[in-house]
């Protein structure tokens, strides 16, 4: 072995043990505190939130390598202890170990600034009240370069960091993009502005007069979030507060802010301070990630603010080189009540649906030439034989919705259609695709068999591969496949969907909470004096109380079957409480809820399982198909059904002589009303109904006789006709 050589090999005398110089122990110590830029922003940040600031600006040069420049305007530091600020373990924090039982300050170790110093050139102006100028002092090596110097100041204090880790060449190396740095010390800034709504923030880049973060002191929370995130945050935030006080054994209080299920974001934004400290917790964020995977599409996160208050001897902060984690007694106690806390508050919002929508650029479609009419020539760059554009109404592409019928009806299109996207419709839909089953019965498993058994290929065929055309009256929607034109009944495919889409999502539904329980007897009394088979009379109406009573009882007995099956919640008081979500973005009729609940307990047979599944999901097929709504369509001669005129109105019958009838003689607020909901139908059978019919449905054989899908028009026969002619 070399002599010169001072690690032994092989069988050799073990290497010495030597005491390192003190200033590659600092240096060492201060690579850990000082990790990145936005870690010495943070630590002087925090030093100026605990000196009582009002204002913090922050200004950073090369993504904070060259400049950064902390100013406050706090209480400053006094004049003698300025030669002992950038030493190791220093601060005005603590004084005896003990202290940190009940620290309440952000800081306490008195290793941040000393540590910047052995990584960067620090420089302090400081200035405390009644003093007539404040000091510049210069910092090196956690000491000063020369005696403080007085100066002009404003109140407060101004820390410059320059030529940070100038001698730590491989971490620069890491950092190689100078401006990486910078996105992460305006999520700090941001993340304290929403927290501290009684301080102002600012943040931007040298030379740059506009700041990426600027809030101002308010008193309302969602304002600093607004300020700092946006409006459209803020829309879809919720409060929330946990607490548990226990007067035996009190363990924290938790108030924050949290994402409801039409929040849309690519990647989660947890804002957490524990006792006013910025930190992280993993498991804990962890925890409510999973309870909003549950409600949201598997693409979006949550955005979630909490502070949580716990006493001081609770929280451990000394387990992290720069405080960004803390220890918490009794954690996993703490996590679950606020994971169990943020479950119930997304199940009793989650009533509704927003989806954002885009319009469709229909001219990348038909490329038609705005100055030229139909028939015109268009000529091409290199002098070619010019092309005859087609008509924009002929259909050209099969799926092109130019050639739906609403293209025809100039003048008359709704808000329904300018707000829909098709794509972002059918994405929502296909994101319940492959969904696992939750239930494993097998009575289940032959109902699902026998669907597929039943399947009609050609039929299937047509539902894949479809156009939806348009709506052709109340019950008939028009489809095109290939060169055939094709009337559907909508009622009957939407049952068979829903009818399969309930089995399918078995025991693995969403819910509907209603805004208000339903009594079921007040649903059944109504179902009942809505049938015209009951006559009205005293006798009857005790025995139709009667029969009310007898039905509560059968849902009630039968109610943890329903909830856990078909997510159809019944309170032990009789109250309908829940519904399934049966079909994404679509909400079934409630005016049919009273004949629902009594076909749910009339026609579902109980004692025999799989009869029980089939005639339960052939109940709720029925409730959310698309069937006409209750008030008459007031298109047409329709609308001389809401004159005024009472006996007009009774009979259906309106003379010929009213038919141009003046707005006094229209009910207006009942034709609003009803034009709303057949706008809302026609939209709901485009934009949801046939997308999840082509993704989902098994269309049965007995479609292809009972009049569901009938073919209107074949291209080739009209092609037969027009050579005859």
């Amino acid at each position: 072995m070399d002599v010169d050589d001072p690690v032994p090999r092989g069988g050799g005398e073990p290497p010495r043990i030597r005491r390192l110089e003190e200033s590659v122990v600092n240096r060492i110590a201060a690579g850990e505190v000082i990790q990145r830029p936005s870690s010495a922003v943070k630590e002087l940040v925090e030093n100026s939130i605990d000196a009582g600031a009002s204002t913090v600006s922050v200004t950073v040069k090369d993504g904070g390598l060259k400049l950064i420049q902390v100013s406050d305007d706090g209480h400053g530091i006094r004049f003698e202890d300025l030669p002992i600020l950038c030493e190791r373990h220093t601060t005005s924090k603590l004084s005896a170990y003990e202290d940190l039982q009940t620290i309440t300050s952000m800081g306490f170790r008195g290793e941040a600034l000393a540590s910047m110093t052995y990584v960067g050139h620090v420089t302090v102006t400081t200035i405390t009240e009644g003093q007539l100028h404040g000091y510049r002092v210069s910092y090196r090596d956690g000491v000063m370069e020369s005696d403080p110097k007085p100066c002009a100041a404003v109140k407060g204090t101004q820390v410059m960091v320059e030529n940070l880790f100038f001698n730590m060449v491989a971490r620069r190396k890491t950092l190689q993009n100078s401006n990486d740095d910078y996105p992460k010390i305006v999520d700090f800034i941001s993340r304290f502005a929403v927290h501290h709504i009684n301080v102002n923030f600012s943040c931007r880049k040298h030379g740059v007069n506009r700041a990426d973060v600027h809030s101002a002191s308010t008193t309302s929370r969602l304002d600093a979030i607004r300020n700092v995130y946006g409006a459209s945050v803020v829309r879809d935030l919720m409060e929330i507060e946990v607490s548990d006080e226990n007067a035996v054994d009190e363990i924290f209080r938790m108030d924050g802010f949290i994402s409801n299920a039409n929040y849309v974001a690519k990647k989660t934004t947890m804002i957490l301070f524990i006792n006013d400290r910025l930190v992280d917790c993993t498991s804990l964020k962890r925890a409510i990630e999973f309870v909003y995977s549950a409600i949201l599409p598997q693409a979006s996160k949550p955005f979630i603010y909490m502070s949580i208050n716990l006493p001081p001897e609770h929280v451990d902060v000394n387990i992290h080189p720069t405080k960004k984690e803390v220890s918490l007694l009794n954690q996993e106690r703490i996590i679950e009540m606020i994971k169990d806390a943020i479950e119930e508050k997304l199940m009793n919002c989650n009533t509704t649906r927003i989806f954002q929508t885009q319009a469709v650029d229909s001219s990348a479609l038909t490329q038609p030439n705005t100055q030229k009419e139909k028939g015109t020539e268009v000529s091409t760059p290199t002098g070619a034989k010019s092309q005859k554009v087609p008509s924009q109404m002929v259909r050209t592409d099969p799926r092109d919705p130019s050639g739906r019928l609403h293209t025809y009806w100039h003048g008359q299109s709704s808000n329904l259609e300018k707000k829909s996207d098709l794509v972002s419709v059918r994405n929502v839909v296909r994101s319940r695709r492959n969904q696992k089953d939750a239930g494993d019965l097998s009575s289940r498993h032959e109902l699902l068999t026998e669907i597929d058994s039943n399947l009609h290929p050609g039929l299937l065929d047509i539902v894949k591969n479809c156009t939806y055309v348009g709506v052709a009256d109340e019950i008939f929607a028009l489809i095109q496949h290939n060169t055939r034109l094709y009337l559907v009944n909508v009622v009957n495919v939407s049952k068979e969907l829903m009818y399969q889409q309930s089995l399918c999502r078995f025991g693995n539904f969403n819910a509907i909470q209603l805004s208000e329980p339903a009594p079921l007897r007040e649903l059944l009394m109504m179902a009942l004096k809505d049938d015209e088979s009951m006559t009205m009379s005293d006798e009857n109406d005790k025995e139709k109380l009667e029969i009310a009573e007898v039905n509560t009882e059968i849902l009630k007995e039968n109610s943890e079957m329903i909830n856990e099956y078909f997510s159809i919640h019944i309170d032990q008081s009789g109250n309908l409480t829940r519904l399934p979500v049966v079909l994404d973005q679509y909400m079934p009729d409630m005016d049919r809820l009273p004949e629902f609940v009594l076909t749910l307990a009339n026609d579902v047979t109980w004692d025999v399982e799989r009869d029980c599944f089939r005639t339960a999901a052939a109940a709720i097929g029925n409730f959310y198909a698309l069937h006409p709504p209750i008030l008459p369509n007031p298109s047409g001669d329709g609308i001389q059904l809401y004159k005024k005129s009472k006996d007009c109105m009774a009979s259906g019958e309106c003379d010929d002589d009213l038919t141009n009838t003046d707005e006094d003689e229209i009910d207006q607020e009942l034709l609003a009303e009803a034009e709303a909901a057949w706008a809302q139908r026609e939209w709901t059978i485009q934009h949801v109904l046939f997308p999840s019919m082509r993704l989902f449905l098994k269309p049965p054989k007995s479609m292809a006789t009972d009049g569901t899908f009938v073919q209107v028009a074949s291209l080739e026969k009209l092609y037969k006709i027009f050579e005859r002619c």
